[in-house]
């Protein structure tokens, strides 16, 4: 039986998940094309500036040394449990094949994401069972992941299907988790702690391993929001007072735990910032993520204190990598960003 595009829903869909075409989902397929067009590869950036900086005694504060050693403690296991949430949960109970496709090449993404943390760490000769334990040992990076953990194993449960109203609601409240929370809002004070160290030429080639990363993320949480925001258009019902006051919740929950973890990264004032300055930034996050979803902002007054961090998603420019290749990731032409 040929496609029958009503046929084609986010999730409980009738449609065969094996044919993509007739498009129903266009924004998703677009969003699929400009992910492949922005393909990078960590060992493509020289980290030897880097190197001799971190090896240099005097190259770096050690309160620089700790925003490195903490972000990278919560990176090198956060993409992982992003690709373990994609691939053992969400992607299963997803039926439009045009969002399962992004989904694939966001699953790629996560390990690009955590190839390019481990090649940090390898290039800097850090101790790598410290950083990579960091998720059980430091209070401000494990809370984030207990957070998360939940969402992951209820979609993981092998005895899970949605087709109910409870579970229905499941699979949204953990999707806008993972869009709105993790990829859009826990992210945020690590990378804008080690794109302003770039500001000011330290650790360079961190900092731009960061920013191919950083847009990623950007289109993954713009992605899951979308994707979130169908599944409400589709099943209205699901989007009780109720469960808008849980989302709201949530969101509010992963402010403080971001706010801890800028406390835990930056105990006193590093390249003139502070973590006050990191708080009112992630509060402007979470207003932003907020309003994406139709939810009433719960940070009245915030201003955007980083303006620039919205230049770091611009990398419209050619790149020299190891002063032999000029690379422009932008392979499918145009691309344009929303967050």
């Amino acid at each position: 039986m040929r496609v029958n595009l009503e046929d084609k829903r986010i999730i409980n869909g009738r449609a065969d998940v094996n044919q993509l075409v007739p498009f129903k989902y266009q924004w998703a397929w677009d969003k699929y094309l400009a992910a492949c067009a922005n393909h990078w590869m960590p060992q493509e950036i020289q980290m030897s500036r880097d190197i001799a900086l971190w090896k240099d005694p005097k190259g770096l504060t050690d309160d620089e040394r700790r925003i490195i050693k903490r972000n990278l403690g919560f990176f090198v296991t956060a993409d992982s449990l992003a690709a373990n949430n994609i691939v053992l949960g969400t992607y299963r109970h997803i039926t439009a094949p045009e969002c399962r496709q992004f989904m694939l090449r966001q699953a790629f993404d996560e390990s690009i994401h955590t190839f390019a943390y481990q090649y940090i760490v390898e290039s800097l000769g850090l101790d790598e069972g410290e950083i990579f334990n960091m998720y059980h040992e430091v209070p401000s990076v494990r809370d984030k992941d207990t957070f998360l953990m939940p969402f992951i194993d209820v979609l993981a449960d092998p005895h899970f299907k949605t087709g109910t109203f409870e579970n229905d609601q499941t699979i949204l409240r953990s999707i806008i988790v993972f869009a709105a929370i993790m990829e859009g809002l826990f992210f945020y004070v690590g990378f804008s702690q080690i794109l302003a160290m770039g500001r000011q030429n330290k650790m360079m080639g961190s900092a731009e391993q960061y920013q191919y990363i950083l847009r990623d993320e950007s289109m993954h949480c713009n992605f899951g929001i979308d994707l979130a925001n169908q599944l409400k258009a589709e099943n209205p019902h699901l989007w009780t007072e109720a469960f808008q006051q849980e989302i709201i919740g949530l969101i509010r929950r992963g402010v403080e735990l971001e706010s801890a973890y800028a406390d835990d990264t930056m105990p006193r004032g590093v390249l003139g910032l502070n973590a006050h300055v990191f708080k009112e930034y992630v509060r402007f996050i979470g207003n932003r993520r907020l309003a994406q979803l139709g939810l009433p902002q719960q940070y009245p007054g915030i201003q955007n204190p980083f303006p620039w961090m919205s230049e770091m998603m611009d990398l419209k420019k050619e790149k020299n990598f190891f002063e032999t290749r000029v690379t422009e990731y932008q392979t499918g032409g145009s691309l344009s960003w929303d967050d």
